[in-house]
């Protein structure tokens, strides 16, 4: 058995990184365990075969507001690049395909007023949920009783218009709007500062893009770190108490003061607590599912789409691959076109065979950019749900009533466990701002606790 450390963190993610590094530099002993052979959790470059270059099959963009990832990347010597956003977007709602720049396709007038009111009152009752508390929102019990879906059909008047919400929520949280609380849905718009800032390229959260890959801020950070950081340690047992905690992983075993688990909600249930954890936190673990996604990359040898005045962007309320960016690095090369099938059409393709897949995303890419989105040089794709410890993405959303029933267990220490990931923290959940904010506030709340 190893000497007793101050703190383990459980979790080489943004989330777990973040902490153990705030830990280190004021002085404590810690070690991070991670079950991958890697560091980055739900961010993670991935080569293009016979280059140099990468494709990001996770987390990928940064933006405006998210000040604590975007002080780090400053801290570590990181620079940005900005998303591709020049030409003309395509847009595919309600059968009709157009063109269009700016932030909203050519629609029927009285479908853009709906959805213009229906943004307009979900932006302003988000704004009146406290993000360090949903659960105490004005009509709070209301909200998380509900589905996001029947807020939406309840304040939203046309089909088109529903659809267009429909596919927001696909595309922000990974799953269905009749899956997820309406609060929760509230709580996480404020949490990323409205509905334009999580949908927007310019200006929003997928404005900017790192040079290298997200992933290498999760590397660097963990090259600091050095020897603190055990890869292939899958924790299976953990023995805690108020004032000492006892970590398995395989054949070794740590001890420590205080442990941070930084890992996805749902993978907790896999790590067998002695004692057993209390029932109000088990009860609000089950009830946080991951979204899923199959992020798929397209490379080609040029841009082609930038020729047709095309930015690369594109959205359907109606094809499965509905949302696409062109992920380009600068210079275009190699060219990139990013799609997502998430929710129900992540679900519907995986279980397709991996060529009847493939050819689904390319007859839709195509359908958005021509025939020569047909022809790629390679084609990488990730489901984010098959991945062992993921096991979905973006993130976890709430159930409906969970909030109101079990949300103070999000971020309050089970004795000498504290809790951290980017779905518990307050501005940005779900995003790598966030599980940098939830990292930071575990590591703090140790250094309160512990310092004289």
């Amino acid at each position: 058995m190893s000497d007793l450390k101050d703190v383990i963190v459980v979790g080489a993610g943004a989330a777990g990184l973040a902490a153990a590094r705030a830990l280190a530099a004021a002085g404590r002993d810690v070690v991070v365990l991670e079950a991958r052979e890697r560091v980055g959790g739900r961010t993670r470059n991935v080569e293009v075969p016979g280059s140099d270059a990468y494709v990001e099959v996770g987390g990928m963009w940064v933006g405006p507001g998210q000040d604590r990832v975007l002080a780090l990347l400053t801290e570590l010597g990181f620079s940005t690049y900005p998303t591709h956003d020049q030409g003309a977007n395509i847009g595919d709602f309600g059968g009709r395909v157009s063109r269009f720049r700016g932030r909203m396709p050519r629609l029927n007038p009285l479908v853009l007023a709906d959805i213009g009111l229906t943004q307009l009152r979900l932006d302003r009752s988000a704004r009146r949920v406290p993000l360090q508390a949903p659960w105490t929102a004005p009509h709070a019990r209301e909200l998380d009783g509900q589905t996001f879906d029947t807020w939406l059909r309840k304040h939203s008047h046309t089909a088109t218009g529903r659809a267009f919400f429909r596919l927001v929520t696909q595309a922000v949280w990974c799953a269905e709007p009749d899956e997820m609380s309406a609060l929760w849905a509230q709580f996480y718009i404020h949490s990323g500062g409205g509905v334009d800032s999580l949908i927007n390229t310019t200006g929003g959260a997928q404005q900017d893009r790192v040079v290298g890959g997200t992933q290498r801020l999760s590397i660097a950070m963990a090259e600091e770190l050095g020897d603190r950081v055990v890869l292939g340690a899958a924790v299976t047992e953990i023995d805690w108490s108020d004032d000492e905690v006892r970590v398995r992983a395989g054949r070794r075993q740590w001890r420590a003061r205080h442990a941070i688990i930084a890992v996805p909600p749902p993978l907790v249930s896999r790590i067998r607590c002695t004692p057993d954890l209390p029932a109000e936190r088990a009860q609000l673990l089950q009830r946080l599912p991951m979204g899923w996604t199959i992020k798929v990359n397209a490379v080609y040898d040029e841009p082609f789409w930038r020729a047709q005045g095309l930015s690369g962007q594109a959205n359907s309320d109606r094809r499965a691959l509905g949302t696409v960016f062109d992920a380009s690095p600068p210079g275009a090369d190699p060219a990139v076109l990013v799609g997502f099938l998430e929710a129900t059409h992540a679900q519907a393709a995986a279980r397709l065979a991996p060529k009847e897949r493939r050819d689904a995303v390319l007859d839709d890419l195509a359908a958005y950019f021509g025939p020569k989105a047909r022809s790629p040089v390679h084609y990488i794709e990730q489901d984010w749900a098959t991945e062992t410890y993921s096991r979905g993405c973006y993130g976890a959303f709430a159930t409906p009533s969970t909030l109101t029933r079990f949300g103070p267990e999000l971020r309050r220490p089970t004795g000498s466990l504290h809790w951290a990931g980017t779905e518990t923290a307050t501005r940005w959940a779900g995003y790598i701002d966030g599980a940098v904010e939830s990292g930071q506030r575990a590591a703090r709340e140790i250094l309160t606790a512990t310092n004289p």
